[in-house]
């Protein structure tokens, strides 16, 4: 199966449902079908290898998204967020590619060899041309999807979805047709990121409407919820904590019609988590873990499992609540050690995961699957005795301070439970004697006050010496990226620099 097969049963099972946009002016599951048909004949028609896309959110994206699937060619999502320099390197390496972008003046200037349209270019032919049936799929083993992994110590690797592992990925965790026809969901993650692509068919397949919100703010997503009456939502950790700020100094209620909120992309702080679900007393929380390799989510901690464990006094099933959950079905997730050897129940080591949804592969470096067929996450965690992940923080983000390694995750649990604390982060300072120190980063709640010296003591008296911060910053605000990971490396260099 491919990602055409799937459009093509949304179009033949809910044809007449608006499914893209507003209620009244936008696409529904036929027009998109032709649309996509429209413009994979544009595609093939410049002979591109490649379809890149430069651009926000909004009905563009999936129609380039099929529209490159019936070209039978890749699609290529780009951080419009990128500098000039990281964008031209991408971009000089998409030889044969044809570029869809609402910056066409700044793509000429970086790479003028490339063919570009604009994206009101490419959309108003899509919708233009006369309708026609859906072409051949590539089949599934074709490449569906290419995104560009975050580099930092190297130039960003091309992680490879193809269309098997998203129709997997879909088949496993979504019903057909099982939305009502009054559902909706709004999208404000970028469309470069899997989250996005995952919602995106999801969602389609479901029968549930997206709406697009390219500009995340706290005050317009709450708006777009009240205003397009919005059932269900994903937002990242920032987006959560934003929201959940902008309703306590308001004094707004929640909206009523949101029936569904689920949020991943990076850890979430437990006191934001509390918050959110006391401020919104009627929608169950769905917290998702996956990766770009895995074709998005592989593990969920679903609604009842968030209403037991703020209800438990049993710390084992209180704790629940800073897991990802469990596995979804056809993923297998396994904790191995240094020799990679299973993991006891409770016992931290490398996360890997199994599964027909599970791609492990890059463009420039082939395969990272192993002889059994496991993909290593580079995340750090454990799991419970009865299967909940917890997830530790990044192998890479270790700090080894006088020879022990310690995970930033469990000082950083121990911080925000502080009654002052907001949000928090923890990383490693290098240290000419220790190896590392440790520093921890603070968001205060508004109105509250601490000292650093509280805050050490607060550590202190909960874990270990070795593990209590050396220092302690004040911050307004974490810096992160988009889908809300914190950028530890950031916090490191800019403490380094100003000391």
């Amino acid at each position: 199966m491919d990602l055409l097969t799937l459009l093509d049963m949304v179009a033949t099972g809910m044809g007449d449902r608006v499914l893209i946009g507003g209620r009244k002016d936008g696409l529904t599951g036929a027009q998109l079908r032709d649309r996509a048909a429209a413009g994979g004949r544009l595609l093939a028609d410049t002979g591109a290898h490649t379809v890149a896309y430069l651009g926000g959110n909004g009905p563009a994206f999936p129609v380039a998204l099929f529209s490159a699937a019936a070209a039978r060619v890749p699609f290529l999502p780009l951080n419009y967020r990128l500098s000039d320099e990281q964008l031209s390197e991408i971009l000089h390496r998409q030889e044969g590619s044809v570029v869809l972008t609402d910056s066409p003046d700044r793509v000429r200037r970086l790479v003028p060899d490339l063919p570009v349209l604009t994206l009101d270019e490419f959309t108003g032919k899509c919708a233009s041309a006369p309708a026609d049936a859906t072409p051949e799929g590539a089949g599934p083993e074709a490449i569906a999807l290419l995104l560009m992994t975050s580099g930092t110590t190297a130039a960003p690797k091309s992680a490879v979805l193809r269309h098997q592992h998203l129709t997997s990925y879909i088949l496993g965790s979504v019903e057909f047709a099982s939305a009502e026809a009054t559902d909706a969901t709004i999208v404000s993650v970028p469309p470069y990121h899997i989250a996005a692509v995952a919602n995106l068919l999801s969602n389609l397949y479901s029968g549930r409407r997206i709406v697009y919100l390219d500009h995340f703010t706290a005050a317009e997503w709450l708006d777009t919820v009240r205003t397009q009456a919005i059932t269900h939502a994903m937002v990242v950790p920032t987006m959560l904590a934003r929201i959940v700020r902008e309703i306590e100094q308001t004094g707004a209620v929640a909206p009523p019609t949101l029936r569904a909120l689920s949020y991943g992309g990076a850890k979430v702080s437990a006191n934001v988590i509390a918050d959110a679900l006391r401020l919104f007393p009627d929608t169950d929380f769905v917290n998702a873990y996956g990766l770009t390799e895995t074709s998005s989510s592989v593990a969920v901690l679903g609604p009842e499992d968030h209403r037991q464990a703020l209800a438990s006094y049993d710390p084992v099933i209180k704790a629940r609540l800073g897991s990802v959950g469990r596995a979804l079905p056809g993923v297998v997730i396994g904790v191995h050690d240094d020799e990679g050897r299973p993991c006891a129940a409770g016992v931290e080591g490398d996360i890997v995961i199994q599964g027909p949804q599970v791609a492990g592969e890059y463009l420039e470096a082939g395969s990272r699957l192993d002889d059994h067929g496991w993909f290593p996450t580079r995340d750090r965690g454990y799991l419970d005795a009865d299967g909940y992940l917890f997830i530790r923080g990044r192998a890479d983000d270790t700090i080894i301070r006088g020879g022990e390694n310690i995970a930033p995750a469990e000082i950083e649990d121990v911080i925000a439970t502080h009654a002052a604390v907001l949000d928090c982060a923890v990383a490693g300072i290098p240290d000419e004697e220790w190896g590392h120190r440790i520093g921890a980063f603070v968001v205060l709640k508004p109105d509250h006050h601490c000292t650093a010296e509280e805050l050490r003591e607060f550590v202190r008296a909960r874990l270990r010496g070795s593990k209590t911060p050396d220092m302690v910053t004040f911050l307004d605000e974490l810096p992160t990226t988009p889908t809300g990971k914190v950028l530890r490396r950031t916090l490191v260099s800019d403490l380094v620099v100003h000391q």
